[in-house]
Formats: C-alpha cells, sequence, structure tokens
C-alpha cells in the first residue's frame, strides 16, 4: 500500500513545476529507509516516484514504490484523480501492487491487486482532516467475513519550529476490518510527527531532508524514519 499523495501522513516530494497554458506538471521522488504507511510496514529502502498534471483544480497525480534493498518488497503503482477548491478536495485512487496477483489489467472480483479508494477531507490551515474509504477491489473483510469497506480518517497540523517544518499526524480505523492489521474495531494506527528542512548545495540548489517518528498503538510498533527528496 502507499501513502496516499493527497492524505498528507505520505512523504511527499518537492516538486518541478513547468507551467504552460496554466496547466501544471508535478516531477519528484522521495528515497526512504524504510516504507510506512498509516501506521503499516510496506517495505524497506525504497524509491517513491511522482508524476503528476493539474489544470484549475483538477489534478491527475502517478506515483509508485520500489523496494531497493529487499528484491522481495511489494512494487506499488497508483492512480489519483482529485479536485480541489479552496480548502476541499475530493478524489479517488486506484492503487495497484504486485501481489496476489501479478497481472496489472486483472479486474475480476477475489483476483485483483487493485484497490479502488475514495478521499475527501478539508484543509483549515492550521489543522487538516481528511477521511478514506474503500468502495471496490481488493478490500479487506469485516468480522463476519463481508466486504468491510475499510476506511480511515486523519488529522494533520502543520507547524514551523527551529528552522523546520514540522507535522504533526494522528490516524486511525473506525471500524474492524482486516485490511489494517490488529483492527477488529475502533483503532488509533498512526501517531507521528516529521520535520522537514533544506539543505543548501550551492545558491541556485537544495535537497530537502525529512526525519519522523510514527508509532501504531495498534500493532505496538514504533518506527524511525527518514528520506530525502530529489
Amino acid at each position: 500500500m502507499k501513502k496516499h499523495i493527497l492524505c498528507l501522513l505520505a512523504m511527499v516530494a518537492p516538486v518541478i513545476m513547468c507551467a504552460q497554458d496554466e496547466i501544471e506538471t508535478t516531477i519528484g521522488a522521495d528515497i526512504v529507509n524504510q516504507y510506512i504507511w498509516r501506521g503499516q510496514e510496506l517495505g524497506d529502502v525504497s524509491v517513491q516516484p511522482t508524476l503528476g498534471i493539474a489544470y484549475k483544480g483538477v489534478s491527475l497525480t502517478a506515483w509508485g514504490s520500489v523496494g531497493l534493498s529487499d528484491k522481495d518488497d511489494t512494487k506499488e503503482f497508483d492512480i489519483t484523480a482529485a479536485y480541489t477548491i479552496g480548502g476541499f478536495h475530493i478524489g479517488v485512487t486506484d492503487y495497484w501492487f504486485n501481489t496476489p496477483n501479478e497481472r496489472y489489467f486483472a479486474y475480476e472480483a477475489h483476483k485483483t491487486s487493485h484497490v479502488f479508494e475514495a478521499n475527501t477531507g478539508y484543509d483549515f490551515g492550521v489543522v487538516s482532516l481528511n477521511w478514506y474509504t474503500i468502495f471496490a477491489g481488493n478490500d479487506g473483510v469485516n468480522k463476519d467475513g463481508k466486504r468491510a469497506y475499510s476506511s480511515y480518517f486523519e488529522a494533520s497540523v502543520p507547524f514551523k519550529l527551529a528552522s523546520c517544518e514540522w507535522t504533526a499526524t494522528i490516524g486511525a480505523v473506525p471500524y474492524a476490518t482486516s485490511f489494517y492489521a490488529n483492527a477488529n474495531g475502533f483503532a488509533v494506527t498512526n501517531v507521528g510527527i516529521k520535520a522537514t528542512k533544506d539543505i543548501k548545495i550551492n545558491d541556485h540548489f537544495c535537497i530537502p531532508i525529512f526525519a519522523g517518528i510514527t508509532a501504531n498503538p495498534s500493532t505496538e510498533k514504533t518506527f524511525f524514519i527518514f528520506g530525502l527528496s530529489l
């Protein structure tokens, strides 16, 4: 799984913006020491590229993750369509993983590796609130063995401290689903804080680096995350 690009917990790369006729193109990549998504372990050292295009609030973004240190890490390729106006956003993401089915164009029920998730949220400036729900694809099941329509909600607070940009995050699963480990009901799965700072290379170029601590109270695990953005 991934860190949805719109879900603000993900490790977002700085971007190269190319403007032409008010159309913006986004190109970027992160390299991280481990891939943690919503409090879940999804891989070791990974490279995570981004390619997107946006026009008047409508955007289409591709995001991926490939393990560098472990050949058995899950490969991921996500496509998100979204609309943003002011602080409000709404979107749909198609997550694809190379397990359980390595074929990308396999969409059959109970065989597909695609996960389709709707998201919505609002950025109030001092805090952003986001909600995500899986509505199709390789979803988890609830306690009755039926499709769980797995959901996750998150609040994040940005602030500045000691020349760094910081973000504090808390996220939870509202009801039982096998999609999130140990979520047998309401479960807080993601409590974290992350700092980002630009490292100056010369007068025209700098590299943003970030570090953060993430805890998953549901699984009783803690992670230290470090990465850089290109």
